[in-house]
């Protein structure tokens, strides 16, 4: 079979530190699949290695079966990446924006009008869109973002903490927007959540990490069956001994 993503005994150590350790999971095309555990579990440094912004000290990555390490400019023309801390250019209104990052993330001959209006819809922001992204809230930033990443339909969409500080609006809006596109669409989503309760009503499947290990992976509803847990909250507890 083959997958959207194949990573094989991943580590990843920053002098001293041991960010990752003998980390192993796997994607299977169209699938939404969630990084959930604790801040500073180990979660945006495998995100960064997905997306060749960082290589692993040992272990192997492929993405549809490109190496991250000896083929990552073909890997990059097909991925879309959205860092939890990214932004929009405060002095641009949200359609140059958009229609900014078409250009410069777009392949020769495509049409960027098409990719813009497909980004319009996706954010779902309507005529807020003339206005400069610095009048935007946090959660209308996000949205804005989120659409960026998938509006050119990348095979693989990793993102970091998509719907992270947002209120209940907006966070809802965010998941609506990835579950509907991935089932439109078929674009693979890999994302990380320290909110379970949210990958769990996203994801097809998780992995849950902990202190740069990987200690679950599984279904939300096969874990919660198999550890007799409420919430994947509850599973996750269990697995690391708190409960």
């Amino acid at each position: 079979m083959s997958f959207a993503v194949k990573a094989s005994s991943i580590t990843k150590q920053f002098g001293q530190i041991t960010a990752l350790s003998d980390v192993s999971f796997s994607i299977k095309p169209g699938e939404i699949y969630g990084l959930i555990g604790p801040n500073g579990a180990g979660k945006t440094t495998t995100l960064r290695i997905v997306c060749t912004l960082i290589k692993p000290s040992s272990g192997t990555i492929t993405i549809f079966d490109q190496d991250v390490v000896k083929q990552p400019e073909k890997i990059r023309q097909n991925i879309s990446y959205l860092p939890e801390e990214s932004g929009a250019y405060p002095n641009l209104t949200g359609w140059e924006y958009l229609q900014f990052m078409a250009k410069l993330q777009s392949k020769s001959g495509v049409d960027v009008k098409e990719i813009v209006n497909e980004a319009a819809k996706i954010c779902g922001l309507g005529d807020r869109l003339k206005d400069k992204a610095k009048t935007y809230s946090k959660g209308m930033k996000r949205r804005l973002l989120v659409a960026r990443a998938l509006m050119t339909r990348p095979q693989l969409a990793v993102l970091d903490e998509p719907a992270s500080g947002l209120d209940i609006m907006h966070a809802y809006h965010i998941r609506e927007i990835i579950k509907r596109y991935v089932k439109e669409h078929g674009v693979t989503v890999l994302l990380s959540s320290h909110n379970m309760l949210e990958v769990e009503y996203l994801c097809d499947r998780v992995a849950l990490i902990n202190k740069g290990k990987l200690v679950l992976e599984g279904g939300p509803k096969e874990l919660k069956v198999r550890y007799e847990g409420q919430n994947l909250e509850e599973v996750f507890m269990k697995v690391i001994g708190y409960a």
